[in-house]
């Protein structure tokens, strides 16, 4: 399934996409009457999932509607807690990372690096980044694969890790890099207003494979910068949930952004930073694509 949420009539409802994808099926006139993204994660029930995967693949269900006449907004567009995101989990974007700035970058990989990402209100497909060119001279971008936790998970084995997934999404990892380096900590540099484009939608685990193994890529105005595969992590997302878990809970709606491979903008001679107007395309295979303008 492919899960949105989305405004329509000044509304905020939840819906599925139709297997045609150009449709959307709303949850509540078809017996799913949850409030919102984060209610329907923590709450569905195994039985309600298959039922509601059965109507969608029918193509029955009431009030179904075309896409193009509602406003997708972030599948989660106010999380419950910051997300939880990878550091350097790609050797080709931690050698890029080096060459920029050694001192921020440099060291080994034996375990991973995390990091919170505060996010007011996450940015919708077709939405727009803030510059926030007051402060900030180096705005860069990061596609990411985003796993969303199904249940509670604590203490959660490598072998099980599957069973706590609910579903993925696509985050770009908007940063300012002189924020990033200059405080070390990476809180402030990656959770600026505006710096969490999410979307277009949550594919549930049960439509993906896992290991997740999936193309992933972004463009800048069209040009191809980023274009790598989800099974180049260095820390794999068995690994990361199983070593959070043991220390602690991830509740049920928690997002994990698995870190971005090589391509971004300061990984070129020179950097490649973003300015007003350039638009930037997050996209992952079986998911679909983000597009967002800086403004």
């Amino acid at each position: 399934m492919k899960l949105v949420t989305y405004l329509f009539n000044n509304n905020e409802y939840l819906g599925a996409i139709t297997p045609c994808g150009t449709k959307i099926m709303p949850l509540a006139e078809n017996g799913f009457p949850y409030k919102d993204m984060n209610d329907i994660i923590s709450n569905i029930t195994d039985v309600e999932k298959q039922a509601l995967n059965s109507l969608i693949k029918s193509g029955i269900g009431e009030g179904i509607i075309s896409i193009d006449s509602v406003k997708l907004l972030a599948p989660i567009p106010e999380p419950k807690q910051d997300i939880l995101c990878l550091g350097i989990n790609y050797w080709a974007h931690a050698e890029e990372s080096v060459r920029y700035k050694k001192e921020a970058f440099d060291g080994d990989r034996k375990f991973p690096v995390y990091f919170s990402k505060r996010v007011n209100r996450a940015v919708a497909d077709k939405e727009s980044i803030q510059s926030h060119n007051d402060i900030i001279s180096t705005l860069d971008y990061e596609a990411e694969l985003a796993v969303i936790i199904g249940k509670d998970a604590k203490n959660v084995s490598l072998e099980s890790v599957s069973d706590y997934i609910f579903g993925y999404t696509i985050i770009n990892d908007v940063t300012a890099r002189e924020l990033q380096t200059r405080h070390k900590q990476w809180t402030f540099g990656k959770g600026l207003d505006g710096f969490a484009p999410m979307g277009p939608c949550i594919v549930t685990a049960d439509e993906i494979a896992f290991p997740p193994v999936l193309k992933i890529k972004s463009y800048v105005n069209g040009e191809l910068r980023q274009d790598a595969s989800t099974d180049m992590f260095i820390h794999d997302i068995s690994y990361v949930i199983n070593e959070l878990s043991k220390g602690m809970t991830l509740k049920a709606g928690t997002i994990i952004a698995t870190g971005t491979p090589a391509g971004v903008g300061m990984g070129f001679v020179p950097p490649k930073f973003l300015k007003t107007g350039d638009t930037v395309v997050c996209e992952i295979e079986n998911i679909g694509k983000i597009t967002n303008t800086v403004e």
